[in-house]
């Protein structure tokens, strides 16, 4: 996807804009696990669902690998546990799938289950992951990357007629092509921001806080109470305001960006990514 990203905001010293949210009607948050919305992400949506957005959440697996109680167990837990998290924040469509947590594999199952979401909600945005080896926090997690490169195949999937055609022959849905497509901002690659100060950021605390005994089985994690609000007031400088969630935006239906003679070698706010 050859698109220029719709911000020129990146230079030092310049604020960030804010999403485009008030053109906002749906948004599908695809990501591996359970609690993954909750590390940060979840105040943006608080934010959005108290604008009266439809915000809907597709998990890819069901996170039974992620403690050391048995494996249904962990399951039946997490699922409870994410369900409370949702509620926190008004999130009232989550789907569960489930492919293998650890294990989860990129191809074309994987692509074909997240593009029948989005013909089925019909988002014009999807919030994905990014899919990155190395990030400014170490190496990501495996299923951290399969799930990002698929969500950002599947939107390009999703639109086209013959790409899991059975789902539009057989399963009644419709080719969907989303506007937008949002991953965190990580690493000063941020183009946008979602202003969380005040009531968002409580309810994004309180959604991470729902994964209790998720977070009990991790001795070394710090309370969400005290690095949650730490972060968002990070990016809160980049927005002028208290607390922020930042993004890297990208508008899939904005004209292709092409290089011109004049152009700054040093212009980094096209998206090359294809």
């Amino acid at each position: 996807m050859q698109r220029r990203d719709p911000a020129g905001c990146k230079d030092a010293g310049m604020t960030l804009p804010a999403l485009p949210e008030e053109s906002f009607q749906r948004v599908l948050c695809v990501v591996a696990h359970p609690d993954d919305m909750e590390y940060g992400s979840s105040a943006a949506v608080a934010r959005w669902t108290a604008r009266g957005i439809e915000v809907g959440y597709l998990l890819l697996t069901r996170g039974e690998a992620g403690m050391p109680n048995p494996p249904a167990e962990t399951a039946q837990l997490r699922l409870a546990e994410q369900q409370a998290a949702c509620d926190v924040v008004g999130v009232t469509h989550l789907t569960v799938l489930e492919h293998p947590d650890g294990v989860l594999v990129y191809g074309l199952d994987l692509r074909r289950d997240i593009c029948r979401e989005i013909r089925r909600f019909k988002p014009d945005v999807v919030l994905g992951v990014g899919y990155d080896v190395e990030t400014p926090f170490g190496f990501d997690q495996a299923d951290h990357r399969a799930a990002g490169l698929a969500t950002l195949d599947a939107i390009r999937d999703a639109g086209n007629r013959w790409v899991f055609p059975e789902q539009i022959d057989d399963e009644q849905l419709e080719p969907h092509s989303p506007r937008w497509y949002l991953v965190p901002g990580l690493g000063g690659n941020a183009t946008h921001g979602v202003d969380v100060t005040g009531e968002p950021l409580r309810k994004g605390v309180a959604s991470l806080e729902a994964h209790a005994a998720y977070l009990a089985a991790l001795p070394w994690h710090p309370a969400p109470a005290e690095f949650i609000p730490m972060f968002a007031r990070m990016s809160g400088k980049a927005m002028g305001v208290e607390h922020a969630v930042l993004f890297r935006a990208h508008d899939l239906q904005a004209p292709p960006a092409f290089p011109t003679d004049d152009a700054d070698d040093t212009d980094d706010t096209e998206d090359t990514g294809d």
